[in-house]
């Protein structure tokens, strides 16, 4: 699965209108924009499930074990232990306690470990962003963790050349304010996940419906058109691209055929919807591990399949040895 820690380390990637800009002074560790899409969008939990490589594993992992660190460490354990602490997992899992999982438990289950994964991600960005480590970030320190910049007046145009950098500040400093529950100018641990995951808390769904709508609505009449949602995108694209775009735009996003999208249509394209991830890693789960096709998972199944499950150092050898081709064979 896609490591959002791994991009702190590069330079900052601007997706709004699909311009892109750097700064000497920036560190690249930007909230917001290393999780959005070219369109605008923000990434889904499973954007990286099925990739030009193939099928990757580790959503997998990561939606039974809720934690990309015990994923790490299950890519280490010899397939016996492995099987072992999966099975620890399973009466958890069993919420009627009939030595099955049905669909409904499994997708609980991976919606637990959605709001698992954001907790972990937001205690990894705290750990570097909180530097006197008094359990909460300040305005401060997140300017120094994310621009590498002391005050707001060091990210100005005259200072960086770059005035998509102060609306990236902008932007970002709105979205505090709102994750700032208690309004005391920092973010306690709650907050600061709310912050860096904005797209998977409600309290933040309006705002980045409105984020937006500011980046595309062009004419501010409320509504985006097909022309705004491409932007500068269009000019810099063949025309199968834009053709592709406007299939995606006419069939996918525009619910209501009316040729625009209105706020309820662009919550929809912007904020991906954990809970139709959920059903469909059930789906992929179920057609994996369910040998004998009775809607349910029996234990042990679930043990059959475990490198479906939660993987181990032989599974996670195999795939080196054989490819993406290896899952498919199981």
């Amino acid at each position: 699965m896609f490591d959002k820690m791994a991009y702190r380390c590069v330079l900052i990637i601007l997706l709004f209108n699909n311009l892109y800009f750097s700064s000497a002074a920036a560190h690249g560790h930007s909230v917001d924009n290393l999780e959005r899409e070219s369109d605008g969008s923000y990434r889904s939990r499973d954007h990286e499930h099925y990739g030009d490589s193939g099928h990757n594993t580790e959503f997998d992992h990561e939606a039974i074990l809720g934690s990309v660190k015990e994923s790490e460490e299950f890519d280490r354990l010899s397939p016996e232990e492995a099987k072992r602490r999966l099975a620890l997992m399973l009466p958890k899992m069993d919420l009627n306690n009939d030595q099955n999982i049905d669909r409904i438990e499994l997708k609980k289950w991976i919606l637990n470990s959605f709001v698992k994964l954001s907790r972990e991600e937001a205690e990894e960005r705290m750990s570097e962003a909180d530097e006197n480590r008094d359990g909460s970030v300040t305005w401060s320190e997140y300017l120094q963790d994310a621009f590498g910049v002391d005050t707001e007046e060091e990210v100005g145009p005259e200072d960086t050349g770059d005035s998509g950098m102060v609306r990236l500040l902008q932007e970002e400093k709105a979205m505090w304010s709102v994750a700032d529950k208690n309004g005391d100018g920092k973010l306690n641990l709650d907050e600061f996940e709310v912050f860096t995951n904005p797209e998977e808390h409600s309290e933040m769904h309006e705002f980045l419906v409105q984020q937006a709508l500011r980046e595309k609505d062009a004419n501010r009449d409320g509504s985006v058109d097909f022309s705004e949602f491409i932007g500068d995108r269009g000019s810099q694209q063949d025309k199968a691209w834009v053709v592709a775009e406007k299939d995606k735009f006419d069939h996918e996003l525009d619910l209501n055929g009316d040729g625009t999208l209105d706020a309820a249509e662009v919550r929809a394209w912007v904020i991906p919807d954990n809970e139709e991830i959920a059903d469909e890693e059930v789906e992929h789960l179920f057609a994996s591990a369910d040998d004998d096709h009775d809607n349910v998972l029996s234990f042990e199944e679930v043990l059959r399949h475990h490198d479906v499950f939660v993987g181990s150092e032989a599974s996670d050898a195999a795939r080196d040895l054989l490819g993406e081709h290896f899952d498919d064979e199981l």
